[in-house]
């Protein structure tokens, strides 16, 4: 058990469970990160209290006894949070609740009234009050007493504190109402016309607080918030990155990955995350600083395989190599990743490589081409301009012969107008 005390901030014990499938230093990571997260939410950690125990307790997961000495221990304190590093079944948080008499939060709560707090546009407020509608729905059994408005605090933003006497029908109403909204929303989304002819397009994925934003500032002066936080970034920011004359590509910072991060968010999120699913590259940006990078490598990609993006064209970025110390790390990635990038956003350490990386796909991605068409096929001349990005036009007698750059895809519809 560690204590750890600072005034001024809502006082919180984290609780984590090993069994016997984790192992002891992955699950002081985990605790250590649900503490990052408490920080990010506005609370002091005191205690951090890991059980070990064979399995979970199906009544009060760590077990009646264990959450016995920590009801002592919050009183002791004056302790009014605890948080739980797994998701808590309606019946645990239930008796929790009563045994302990203080405000139990789970890892998929904390993580939403993260989202909660950091959500500035209709579309991010929109998507974090559906999953915490969703998250909310199968625990409406219990006493709600944690999401009341005596208690404030953590755990008790968005849609939480006006819940407490709404029943199931009128929550799947709200839900079904937010969703359709979504819909609107992503239907007026600028990034739906992001593909567009003269540019390619890349993502910045990777586990939160990897450095995506820090990069995407280097790259294109996009003035984005960078702080030491959790899920600082949750928009998807474009800018424009422009690699030589009259060739572009557009760059999406999205939200931070996590362990654990809760599947209805992901759902939600999916209308922001789109510029994903739509890029032609993905740039997973990698912490190569952090202790278990290789598990958050996993965890980034398999939550691409929900998004549907893990087909794509995927370039790793190990960031932060300048505070690498362990060299025998650096030549492990070397070996195992090859093809990876390693940079250093603050200090712009390899970030030329990154242009000709950047430089080497637009080639890739885009051919010229010339064509004459005769004069009074303009129908056809006006669906090249849709089509490609058209460089030169020279007016010959009764053709007119056009240069043009397109993608492959647009190039291949532009020979078939004139086949």
């Amino acid at each position: 058990m560690e204590t750890i005390v600072e005034l001024n901030k809502e006082k919180a014990i984290l609780v984590a469970l090993k069994t016997s499938d984790i192992s002891s230093e992955k699950v002081n990571e985990q605790i250590d990160e649900l503490e990052k997260l408490a920080e990010t939410a506005g609370a002091q950690t005191v205690f951090k209290i890991i059980q070990v125990k064979n399995r979970r307790d199906p009544a009060h997961f760590i077990g009646k006894g264990k959450a016995e000495e920590i009801a002592e221990l919050a009183e002791m304190n004056d302790i009014n949070l605890l948080i739980f590093d797994d998701d808590l079944t309606a019946t645990q948080v239930r008796n929790l609740e009563r045994l302990i008499g203080k405000k139990i939060l789970d890892r998929s709560g904390l993580i939403l009234d993260i989202f909660a707090s950091h959500a500035k546009t209709r579309q991010a407020k929109t998507q974090v009050e559906l999953a915490q509608l969703q998250y909310l729905l199968p625990r409406l059994t219990r006493a709600w007493t944690h999401l009341s408005k005596q208690h404030g605090g953590i755990g008790t933003k968005g849609p939480g504190e006006t819940q407490i006497e709404t029943d199931r029908r009128m929550i799947r109403l709200r839900i079904s109402k937010l969703k359709e909204k979504l819909k609107k929303i992503e239907s007026q989304q600028v990034t739906k016309g992001l593909k567009r002819k003269d540019f390619i397009t890349a993502s910045l994925v990777g586990y939160t607080n990897a450095g995506k934003s820090t990069i995407l500032n280097l790259l294109t002066d996009a003035d984005v918030l960078v702080e030491d936080k959790l899920f600082a970034t949750l928009d998807s920011i474009t800018r424009s990155l422009e690699l030589a004359k009259n060739k572009n590509i557009l760059i999406s910072d999205t939200v931070g990955f996590i362990r654990k991060l809760p599947h209805h968010l992901i759902e939600s999120f999916k209308s922001t995350l789109s510029v994903v699913r739509e890029a032609d590259l993905i740039l997973h940006v990698i912490d190569i600083t952090h202790q278990f990078f290789e598990d958050h490598i996993h965890i980034v990609e398999e939550t691409l395989k929900e998004l549907n993006g893990n087909d794509k064209t995927v370039v790793k970025i190990f960031n932060k190599i300048d505070l690498l110390d362990d060299k025998n790390r650096m030549e492990y990635v070397r070996n195992r990743y090859p093809d990876a990038l390693m940079v250093s956003a603050t200090r712009g350490i390899n970030i030329q490589k990154l242009h000709e990386m950047f430089l080497e796909n637009f080639e890739k991605n885009f051919m010229e081409m010339i064509f004459d068409i005769p004069i009074e096929n303009s129908k056809e001349i006006a669906q090249v301009y849709e089509l490609a990005d058209v460089l030169n036009v020279n007016y010959e007698d009764d053709k007119v012969n056009i240069r043009l750059r397109a993608s492959k895809q647009n190039a291949d519809k532009i020979k078939r107008l004139f086949k």
